[in-house]
């Protein structure tokens, strides 16, 4: 697969004929959308974002068991990965715009007695990371045609400055879902039915190549005015068609957004690597919670948890007693957390474990404590909460 660099046309660096080629995206999955310059939007400005946290980046994956086998390693490519988003942005110098807080939905986190899944109700309560908002934004469009992955837009939008390792993870996870967008060299459409491969776009740092790939429509317009190529065009990708591309070739990681600056982010390749060692292929739940509600989202969803990998918060109390994590309503009612994906775990901030449930579990835990009044999926947003009625078939497994 021929490749061309994203760096401005002023620099001297250039991608290497000499590397290998990762075997190409499944081509039939999404159709090729062209783009082109919009001259009522400014690209985005800012400074790059500092490295300074990639070691508590590492830590916080490594309490949800994402990381790979050194914290260490994993800090040394973060840092490089944010070395070449630097090399390749050019707009600098104005004071970024600071995004706006996830609305909270009253769930306040609590630790019950760890009992096999079969918890009774204790009193201490820690502190957790905000949660989320409990849907997904619906301005999926901001660039007509081109469907923005708006929980990867959004997680962006919510970096600090330097970004955070949380802020970092919560990115991670909102990949698990949906889409993302590849600039490709060409007409996209044509060189599909000329069976050509697709020259992608890709960012260099020394001897090491970043793919590129963009939450949406936006961060495409302002790739294209950074460097006034118009010979391109976009695809859209499932993001696992992606992750797998770029873990079938030589890349080193997966940047996000890099013109974006400071909304962009690095994922280093053993990130990747374990998001995908725990990843549902087929995302359902995960999908479900992204999409539009409907009065048959609830009952969608429990028929999804019967079959997919699923994790429970597991940590310490005040008392140093091991717990399962709770949510709680504002009107007291005990909710069991569960989550799609470690990551999940991770971003809120407890240094919790993920520990593995089964949908059968999950109906022992419910039936040994009638003081739960059902489950909260994935509190850190989209989520949703599950009463005892909307999960009669789950607790039906074990009769």
């Amino acid at each position: 697969m021929a490749l061309f660099s994203r760096r401005p046309k002023k620099s001297t660096d250039q991608p290497s004929s000499q590397q290998p080629a990762p075997q190409p995206l499944d081509e039939d999955v999404a159709p090729a959308v062209e783009t082109t310059p919009d001259s009522g939007t400014a690209p985005a400005e800012g400074t790059a974002p500092a490295s300074g946290t990639a070691t508590d980046a590492a830590d916080a994956a490594a309490a949800a068991d994402v990381t790979g086998a050194s914290a260490a390693a994993e800090a040394d490519t973060v840092t490089e990965a944010e070395a070449a988003t630097e090399a390749t942005a050019t707009p600098a110098g104005s004071d970024p715009a600071e995004a706006t807080p996830p609305a909270d939905p009253a769930v306040q986190v609590s630790l019950s007695t760890f009992q096999g899944l079969g918890p009774k109700a204790s009193a201490p309560v820690i502190t957790p990371r905000a949660p989320g908002p409990e849907t997904a934004p619906t301005d999926a469009e901001v660039v007509p045609g081109l469907r923005d992955n708006v929980l990867v837009r959004e997680a962006l939008a919510q970096l600090s400055i330097p970004a955070t390792a949380t802020d970092l993870l919560n990115v991670a996870r909102q990949l698990l879902q949906g889409h993302l967008f590849l600039r490709v060299k060409g007409d996209a459409r044509a060189l599909l039915a000329e069976g050509k491969r697709l020259p992608l776009a890709i960012a260099n740092v020394g001897d090491k190549q970043y793919a590129l790939a963009y939450s949406g429509g936006r961060a495409l317009q302002t790739s294209l005015k950074l460097d006034g190529d118009a010979d391109t065009s976009a695809m859209g990708q499932p993001v696992l068609a992606i992750i797998r591309h770029v873990l079938a070739g030589p890349y080193a990681g997966l940047i996000i957004d890099h013109g974006s600056q400071p909304q962009r982010a690095v994922l280093p390749r053993e990130l990747l690597e374990k998001m995908l060692e725990k990843f549902d292929e087929q995302h359902a739940v995960k999908s479900l919670l992204a999409g539009e509600r409907t009065p048959e989202t609830a009952a969608s969803v429990v028929a999804a948890l019967q079959d997919a990998p699923l994790w429970v918060a597991v940590g310490k109390g005040p008392s140093d007693r091991p717990g399962i994590a709770e949510g709680r309503s504002k009107d007291g009612s005990r909710y069991l957390e569960v989550y799609t994906h470690p990551l999940e775990v991770a971003v809120m901030g407890r240094r919790d474990q993920a520990a593995p449930v089964t949908a059968k579990q999950l109906a022992t835990a419910l039936n040994g404590d009638t003081g739960l009044t059902g489950v909260i999926v994935d509190p850190a947003g989209p989520w949703i909460r599950l009463t005892r009625d909307d999960l009669q078939p789950v607790l039906a497994l074990i009769g």
